[in-house]
């Protein structure tokens, strides 16, 4: 059965570059029928905070991504320390005792001299007696797992044929002088495991998979299929990360965007196909294909995100926003044909409270100098409300009858005088729902 994972660690709240992950394995498992989990990266006991476990979920279940189980690595730590006990009985993993300040030192000089900045493996050359030694002094060192040189290859879901030379790399640390198991052993220990056959992530892990591919081997394990997408940038190309405090999922949330609108970018961004609105995750589903995506840096404007929830809302009957409709006030009477005029002409369910500010209260009214004289001409011919949709075009053939106005110069000054805006909605509509008109003075 083809199984995905999403494994966020809740030492922050999710943002739209881990949401593609996200969503890429959720639309691979459920295009398939199959399983998807939800594994909470917890194994640092520092960073990790319950509100952020709550709040991933949150905003996972307002996008409709539902999950079949949910596993929690600080739950599992049992299965890393054996696979650990594992690697040392064949020879694969090794404790070291050099500081950062020594580690930088001895990079700058590989890199001086030409050579690739890798750990040198000074450590596997020390007695047991040295290691006593360096242990009683620093406390307990790191466990890097050793890596054989040789080229690691696989084919990748996006980027193609992969390899990679592994004396180019350092051996990993995958538990730290603290006893923390490490990100690089806890997820093939729970790939494996789990038995997860598609691992979809960001490019910047394409060397954390070369070493978790001998890493697997190593435990006697299955490789799941690998494809690593694009980085997201901003819409210049700029490094994303400066960016992320406005693109976290609760903030956009917040912002009123539409899951959908969210969803619908993110799945097809980056790929050969065009982004359009989905008004359900089926649509997103079936026509989703990994190989239709590309390698190159991919820019994101969240400001695109606007005009997918207005043309998403558009989508909608006024059942559907019932709730923002009392929000902002509207009548349950009322509720139908605001929503008709109102939903034309918002970008998000925010802008609701405006409009119905307008009908009920008025606006002030935007009046030229040189229209004043027939604006108050004009209003003496507006009758007393309520209106219905045969006031504006009663009212507009009277004033034309009377003041000899025409067209543009009849219709623009008296939606501004009514509306206080230069443009907005079919005015017999939105008359019809007006309560106040200020400019009657």
């Amino acid at each position: 059965m083809t199984t995905t994972r999403f494994a966020p660690s809740p030492t922050g709240y999710i943002h739209v570059g881990n949401l593609r992950t996200a969503l890429m394995n959720y639309m691979i498992a459920r295009k398939a029928g199959g399983s998807f989990i939800l594994r909470i990266d917890d194994t640092d006991p520092e960073r990790s905070k319950q509100e952020y476990v709550d709040a991933i979920q949150h905003d996972l279940e307002w996008l409709g991504l539902t999950w079949d189980r949910m596993e929690r690595q600080s739950e599992r730590l049992d299965r890393y320390a054996e696979a650990a006990d594992k690697l040392r009985a064949i020879g694969r993993f090794y404790e070291a005792f050099e500081t950062p300040t020594e580690l930088d030192l001895k990079r700058k000089k590989q890199l001086n001299m030409g050579k690739p900045p890798v750990y040198d493996r000074a450590a596997l050359s020390l007695s047991a007696d040295e290691q006593a030694a360096l242990r009683a002094e620093r406390g307990n060192g790191v466990w890097r797992f050793k890596l054989d040189h040789e080229r690691i290859e696989w084919s990748d879901g996006i980027l193609g044929d992969i390899s990679i030379d592994a004396a180019s790399v350092s051996d990993p640390v995958l538990i730290r002088g603290d006893g923390q198991v490490l990100y690089t052993i806890a997820s093939v220990v729970d790939d494996t495991e789990m038995g997860v056959t598609h691992v979809v992530r960001g490019s910047d892990h394409v060397t954390n998979t070369a070493t978790q591919i001998q890493i697997i081997k190593a435990l006697g394990g299955t490789c799941p299929e690998f494809a690593h997408h694009s980085l997201l940038t901003g819409p210049q190309g700029e490094a994303l990360s400066k960016r992320l405090g406005t693109l976290a999922l609760r903030d956009l949330r917040e912002a009123g965007v539409q899951p959908m609108a969210l969803l619908s970018l993110l799945a097809r961004l980056g790929s050969s196909d065009p982004i359009e609105l989905r008004t359900d995750m089926a649509e997103l589903i079936d026509g989703f294909d990994l190989g239709r995506f590309g390698s190159a840096p991919t820019k994101l404007d969240s400001q695109d995100l606007y005009p997918l929830t207005a043309r998403y809302l558009q989508t909608l009957p006024h059942t559907a926003v019932k709730a923002d409709l009392d929000a902002a006030g509207v009548p349950e009477d009322k509720q139908q044909d605001f929503w008709a005029v109102a939903k034309e002409n918002i970008t998000t369910l925010k802008d609701l409270e405006g409009w119905w500010a307008l009908c009920r209260d008025g606006a002030e009214p935007l009046i030229a100098e040189e229209d004043a004289d027939f604006i108050a001409e004009a209003m003496a011919l507006l009758p007393e409300g309520p209106y219905d949709s045969e006031t504006w075009g009663k009212w507009t053939a009277e004033v034309k009858e009377k003041t000899g106005r025409k067209g543009k110069g009849l219709f623009m000054p008296l939606r501004k005088a009514v509306t206080g805006m230069e443009r907005g909605p079919d005015m017999s509509a939105l008359l019809a729902l007006m309560q106040v008109v200020r400019a009657r003075g």
